[in-house]
């Protein structure tokens, strides 16, 4: 892995210093709260000084070359910088359910999974604790730890941020989520998401390049993106792919997700209080294909 290099010559030490530095005013995503998060202040994400955690656990539902033959090392971090009115996870990420830890006992967490076995650790929705995470690593380096990263994020990302995460994170998994401002601040709370999005996927892109697996398809290094279809076209689908394609090119794995349904909030907003139709997910993939994006996974 790239970043037993930066441990050995310390500048994965060095990157956890930058990092919580970057908390006493903090500007890990792109609401740039400016909250002292090192003095117990809280922002929009409403994350404090420690880690929260719902869970760590091994999983087999990832897209195929995360899963593998194993399973991944899921560990979901709670709260989340957005507020998805449709969030199917809302416990976590909005209502903060998990236990709050040190980053020894995290680096713990992800000593315990890499014992199961597990192909690598999937830190889901970690934006907001990206400090946190890199100590985590750092210790956990020391004792023996030495899988693959996966940042399954939301995809509102600062640049700046995942700079410090260059030669770290082996596997990006973000979403692009939505095509246009408004439907992403009404959806959820995102303002100027996708712009933010569209740099962040090209850093991402710029660090790890394009999905590499080994001689059984596990992922080794690159980017799988995620785009969840809404109802009624409003994640913008039909803009969201041709622009994968002209942008980061027509080799990106894509990862075209049907599972919509109307979870948290959604049953107060007429435009998301249905299930997806396979109409609208036909037009979807048809999207995709017209962009020539023939890498990933399409569900039936």
């Amino acid at each position: 892995m790239r970043y037993l290099d930066l441990y050995h010559t310390g500048e994965l030490l060095q990157r956890v210093k930058v990092a919580y530095g970057r908390l006493r005013r903090c500007d890990l995503c792109p609401h740039l709260c400016g909250v002292d998060r090192m003095a117990g202040e809280t922002g929009i994400c409403r994350a404090g000084f420690k880690p929260r955690i719902a869970s760590a656990t091994l999983h087999r539902g990832e897209e195929p070359p995360v899963s593998g033959s194993r399973g991944s090392g899921t560990i979901f971090l709670s709260g989340c910088s957005l507020a998805c009115r449709f969030c199917q996870n809302f416990p976590i990420s909005q209502l903060d359910n998990g236990e709050e830890l040190t980053p020894p006992a995290l680096a713990g967490r992800m000593l315990r999974l890499q014992g199961q076995k597990v192909h690598n650790i999937n830190f889901v929705t970690p934006t907001h604790y990206l400090p946190q995470i890199l100590a985590a690593l750092w210790l956990a380096v020391g004792k023996g730890f030495n899988l693959p990263i996966v940042w399954n994020s939301s995809g509102y990302e600062e640049v700046h941020a995942l700079e410090l995460l260059d030669g770290i994170v082996d596997i990006y998994l973000p979403d692009m989520k939505y095509g246009d401002d408004a439907t992403a601040l009404a959806f959820s709370s995102a303002p100027g998401y996708p712009e933010a999005n569209r740099a962040a996927v090209g850093e991402m892109l710029r660090q790890v390049g394009h999905l590499e697996t080994d001689d059984d398809g596990v992922a080794q290094k690159g980017l799988i993106i995620r785009h969840l279809v809404l109802p009624e076209g409003a994640a913008g689908s039909s803009e969201i792919l041709p622009w994968i394609a002209r942008n980061l090119g027509v080799e990106t794995h894509v990862s075209l997700m049907k599972q919509y349904f109307p979870a948290h909030l959604a049953s107060g907003m007429p435009e998301l209080n249905r299930k997806l139709t396979d109409g609208e997910y036909a037009l979807a993939v048809e999207a995709l294909e017209a962009a020539g994006l023939e890498n990933g996974w399409v569900q039936e």
